[in-house]
């Protein structure tokens, strides 16, 4: 759209009063607005994000505040922000510009589309796929063309296929009416094809998944040598689909022309620093549960755009998996010896470590929630795993009926509040107006400290799209522990130590918190949150390969003692059993698993599963079966337990020449 040259700014008028006033002359503008606008646009299609930047600020400057060219002024700022990857200041920019653009006014549509469609970018980004979904829906409805509407329906499809599956395919059923009358090219119907195959995936509907993937790959032209990541991306959801519907040797055959495991030049090396998550913890997972997270890395060996593929155990599942690959890191010497190809839509299959099952801390902070609110009169319902999307309608009813029968800010209204600000498929934006709404009450209410601190928290973490970000969530949450209802009271003032611990991906800083919990002597000696403490930091010693120190920690928490890591050193590596697999050396695979077992007094292996697997699927089976082969030195055990429990090893499986 163009500006108006009328009607931009008001007429002003200057009252000169009694008295001796010297008033100065400002130079008129050199140029005019709609002059502005254009040498903006100019710069922003140049690709000069940072004189793009500032010429926007220039003409926000110029407008009238409150007016519909300074709504303009601020989407097209936020563009700008947002390719100059300052996601934050991109939002605000954007929900402030978007207040001042007319619905009605049609030539804004592309303006209001691109804001609501960068916001889902973002919160998409941020693995917030609740508040992406909110954002890429509203993208929807502004979209003015076929080819905005197909982007943003598909886009809400794929978010909501991991928080409402059944929303997702509404979304594609709009999709496929919109692109059917319309000649679409290969692309954009593979698009449509990926779409429906993910969904039905992880709806565990297999083979109609498999053929939505091979169209898609048919779609970009079908196995070919010609490829990029696009190809690599639809050849590997046919490698997945083809392989849960049963058809291995199909499976295989799309996974060898993905490339994936068949680097003509280096290997693809595990990462430095590559934790899967722990079983338990704030998602809850399974040993179970399972998923494919697709990455690319970066230049600098950092992880960016992580996003789900697959999961059995649900939507919170896979996403909790792809939160654990945003923090893992490659060296610039691995990155260097990586054809830069091969760094792109990576996939790895991954499962949860029972090496140290975390309690869960927030779980702790909703008991005494729900504890409280009982003796207020009132209930917490507790709702299943994976149940979001259908809990969140009946959630904003009871809201609804409280504040119809109680009043906006009534107790009552706080339970329904507390549930919504926790729901997985409540974006942040409106999670953060709930937790204030929610806090408040809770404060009026006199809520003790722990009852209160996870609304708290949730304020400030829900603020910011980075709060993901190493030290982002500390400079948030930091301050709370100088608040005096949190600072003195022992329970809350752990649990924040906890969860800034959680979050911090330094081991030395994780520690140093982790010991503060430990050593506070307001805590019982069997206090929950001092278990949870010992727990975490007797794993960090025995990841630092000071056994010792870990066996003493752990032996404080009171818990049962069945890991060798605490107990003794590990038994002695005696030898190996397992075999590359035929399939794989026929097609020419090589990588890698990491095994998790445990180790019996006779020296065998036992409970032995993959938690890493590269290619996903590949040599899961293989890595398990190496190890249940393996064989170490027998130790003594007076009470006839486990050897060593909780040991892990990676397997690489490579072929000869």
């Amino acid at each position: 759209m163009r500006f108006g040259n009328v009607g931009l700014f008001g007429a002003g008028m200057a009252a000169l009063v009694a008295g001796s006033v010297q008033v100065v002359a400002q130079a008129p503008a050199t140029t005019t607005v709609q002059q502005d606008f254009d040498a903006a646009a100019a710069l922003d299609t140049k690709g000069d994000k940072t004189a793009a930047l500032a010429a926007w600020e220039k003409l926000e400057a110029r407008t009238k505040p409150g007016s519909r060219s300074r709504g303009v002024a601020l989407t097209r700022k936020s563009a700008a922000l947002f390719k100059l990857d300052r996601s934050d200041d991109a939002v605000i920019a954007a929900r402030a510009g978007l207040a001042l653009l007319p619905a009605s006014d049609p030539t804004l549509a592309e303006d209001r589309w691109r804001a609501y469609y960068n916001l889902g970018i973002i919160a998409e980004d941020a693995l917030d796929y609740a508040g992406a979904s909110d954002s890429y829906a509203s993208a929807e409805t502004a979209a003015d063309t076929p080819a905005l509407k197909a982007a943003s329906i598909l886009a809400l499809a794929n978010t909501k296929t991991f928080t409402d599956p059944a929303a997702a395919d509404a979304a594609l059923a709009r999709a496929d009416a919109l692109l059917k009358p319309l000649k679409a090219d290969g692309k954009l119907k593979a698009l449509v094809a990926r779409r429906h195959a993910i969904l039905l995936l992880n709806r565990g509907a297999f083979e109609p998944a498999r053929v939505y993937a091979i169209d898609a790959v048919k779609q970009l032209g079908g196995l070919t040598s010609q490829t990029d990541v696009n190809d690599v991306s639809a050849r590997s959801d046919a490698a997945i689909a083809s392989l849960l519907a049963g058809k291995q040797d199909e499976a295989r055959r799309y996974m060898a022309m993905t490339g994936a495991g068949r680097l003509t030049k280096g290997e693809f090396d595990p990462a430095v620093q590559m934790d899967v998550p722990p079983c338990g913890g704030e998602a809850d997972l399974r040993p179970a549960d399972m998923a494919v997270v697709e990455f690319t890395i970066g230049d600098d060996g950092v992880v960016r755009n992580v996003a789900p593929i697959y999961a059995a155990g649900g939507g919170a599942v896979a996403l909790e998996f792809a939160r654990a690959v945003r923090d893992w890191s490659w060296t610039p010497e691995q990155v260097k010896a990586l054809p830069a190809f091969f760094r792109y839509n990576v996939r790895v299959e991954m499962r949860c470590s029972t090496l140290f099952e975390r309690p869960s801390i927030t779980k702790f902070l909703d008991s005494d929630m729900a504890t409280w609110l009982e003796s207020k009169g009132l209930s917490l319902p507790s709702e299943e795993r994976g149940a979001d999307a259908v809990s969140v309608v009946r959630q904003r009813a009871a809201l609804t009926a409280a504040e119809a029968k109680s009043g906006p800010t009534s107790i009552a209204a706080l339970p329904p509040l507390y549930q919504l600000v926790n729901n997985a498929v409540v974006g942040r934006e409106e999670s953060n107006v709930l937790a204030r709404r929610a806090l408040a009450i809770a404060e009026a209410q006199g809520a003790p400290p722990t009852a209160r601190l996870s609304l708290d928290i949730s304020v400030r973490e829900s603020g910011s799209t980075d709060s993901w970000k190493d030290g982002t969530y500390a400079r948030a949450v930091t301050p709370l522990l100088s608040v005096p209802v949190y600072a003195n009271d022992p329970k809350a003032r752990s649990a924040i130590l906890l969860l800034m611990a959680e979050r911090t991906s330094s081991r030395t800083r994780r520690a140093v918190l982790l010991q503060q919990v430990a050593d506070d002597k307001a805590l019982a000696a069997n206090d929950p949150l001092r278990v949870g403490a010992l727990i975490r930091l007797a794993s960090l010693q025995q990841q630092a390969g000071d056994t010792a120190t870990a066996r003493a920690t752990f032996d404080r928490s009171g818990l049962a003692a069945n890991q060798c890591a605490i107990l003794d050193a590990p038994p002695r590596f005696l030898s190996a059993g397992g075999t590359f697999p035929n399939e794989a050396m026929a097609w020419g695979f090589e990588g890698w698993t990491k095994t998790q077992f445990d180790v019996g007094a006779d020296g065998k292996v036992i409970h032995q599963r993959a938690v890493l697997s590269y290619p996903p699927f590949v040599f899961t089976k293989a890595g398990t079966e190496t190890m249940a082969g393996a064989r170490y030195s027998k130790t003594f055990r007076p009470d006839g337990g486990l050897g060593c429990g909780g040991l892990s090893q990676q397997v690489r499986f490579k072929l000869p020449g």
